[in-house]
């Protein structure tokens, strides 16, 4: 072997334990794509005990201080898998300024500070990858900066959050109430204790920051994505969207409409043949429609130790060869455009309301006539079943603009009488 690669690795958690693994289990083809042989070095812990066993197993030094790694001129690639912010970004920073190369799998730090970590890598001509930021073992990044590269990108949407898919998933196979599954969720480990990020859609839009930038080139901020989570979703919608032919999911999308962008989290009604719709239990699934090769599906697993690893060490085998060639430094995404977000006016999907309004003469015409009046007209109608005093009257419309969407919402909102119990898109 021509050359060894030493990287230390900060975390060695479930992804950080992961990553010496594959390295072992893949050394030989490793070697021979890389010519190199890839060594992980040190590991940052909080914990060195805790830890003992693994690092024994591989062969690396446990240290609790950044500094030994910072300070030591061996190691060329700082692997970042701690998560959050920080001290995370200040790792990273500090890492990059004293010339070594960053692979990290941190799509929250990404999402809010990807723009000034790029900056800093160019500056000191260092290799920066994330990979394993977006879906998991999903090669979806590299795909869309390199496969896609010569294509035009209309529109990506995909389930790029594992525990709310199993959540869904279960509540439409076994009809669990949204408590009951992410009850189940938290006991298998696909949900943390505090479920926030996930459920309400936040992860979802972090990892939608981060495919927008690979896809038109545009930097979004977390307020420029309109998320809704899975919080609340009623077992009866649920049935109902199966009725009519759905299965609701939650989708981040991120679409160009002529020159301007727009892109949301939220729960979506997915006709049932389309791939989407397939995607069960904790599997994550990312959609491109673009004008050359038209619509194609990028289908795997988005969590967990091999796969997430694979991802990295993936990184490390560009951030490798790189070093080989002498052409480090160069951005994993280099397509920049001006941001310019969408708006309301341009905007236009199918949408589906479901309202609890009296159940007496008139109310069912009452609900027609605020439709209509905004120059709506429905696609399918539904008058459910009444418990004698209140009835619920589920409306898909046909294509209309996100700002009549929410003046149908208003006016909706302005009879004290009726109440808006769901209010979802509905992807064509």
């Amino acid at each position: 072997m021509d050359k060894q690669l030493k990287i230390a690795l900060l975390g060695l958690g479930t992804v950080g334990s992961g990553v010496p693994l594959i390295l072992k289990e893949h050394k030989e083809k490793i070697s021979q794509v890389t010519g190199m042989e890839i060594l992980v070095e040190k590991a940052l812990v909080r914990n060195k005990a805790a830890k003992a066993e693994i690092a024994k197993e591989y062969g690396i030094e446990l240290v609790t201080d950044f500094k030994e790694i910072l300070e030591d001129q061996d190691i060329q690639v700082v692997v970042e898998l701690l998560g959050k912010i920080e001290p995370a970004k200040t790792y990273i920073v500090q890492a990059l300024e004293s010339g070594k190369h960053v692979v990290t799998a941190n799509k929250d730090l990404l999402a809010q500070h990807g723009s000034e970590l790029v900056a800093v890598a160019r500056k000191n001509h260092c290799d920066l990858y994330y990979e394993a930021s977006v879906a998991g073992g999903i090669p979806i990044l590299r795909t869309i900066a390199n496969s896609l590269a010569a294509d035009n990108i209309h529109k990506v949407l995909g389930i790029v959050n594992g525990t709310t898919n199993y959540m869904l998933t279960k509540m439409v196979s076994e009809k669990l109430t949204y408590e009951t599954a992410l009850e189940q969720a938290q006991q298998l480990g696909f949900a943390e204790s505090d479920p926030t990020n996930d459920v309400d859609g936040i992860d979802a839009a972090y990892k939608m920051v981060i495919l927008t930038q690979f896809a038109f080139g545009m930097t979004l901020h977390l307020s420029d994505i309109e998320t809704k989570g899975i919080r609340g979703l009623a077992l009866e919608d649920i049935e109902m969207a199966h009725q009519l032919g759905y299965t609701i999911k939650l989708i981040g999308s991120s679409s160009m409409l002529e020159e301007s962008v727009t892109a949301e989290v939220g729960p979506v009604l997915v006709p049932s043949n389309h791939p989407l719709a397939s995607v069960q239990n904790e599997m994550n699934a990312v959609f491109v429609d673009s004008a050359g090769v038209g619509e194609s599906m990028y289908y795997g697993a988005g969590a967990g130790a091999k796969p997430t690893a694979t991802s990295v060490v993936s990184d490390l085998i560009t951030t490798a060869k790189n070093l080989r060639l002498g052409i480090s430094g160069h951005q994993f995404n280099s397509y920049k455009n001006e941001t310019k977000i969408a708006s309301d006016q341009e905007i236009i999907s199918k949408y589906y309301f479901s309202i609890e309004v009296p159940d007496k003469v008139g109310q069912f015409l009452k609900l027609t006539q605020i439709v209509t009046n905004e120059g709506i007209s429905f696609d399918q109608l539904i008058q459910q079943q009444s418990d004698g005093e209140r009835a619920r009257i589920v409306i898909i419309t046909h294509k209309m603009t996100k700002a009549q969407m929410k003046q149908v919402k208003q006016a909706i909102g302005q009879i004290p009488e009726f109440e808006l119990l769901a209010n979802y898109k509905v992807l064509d």
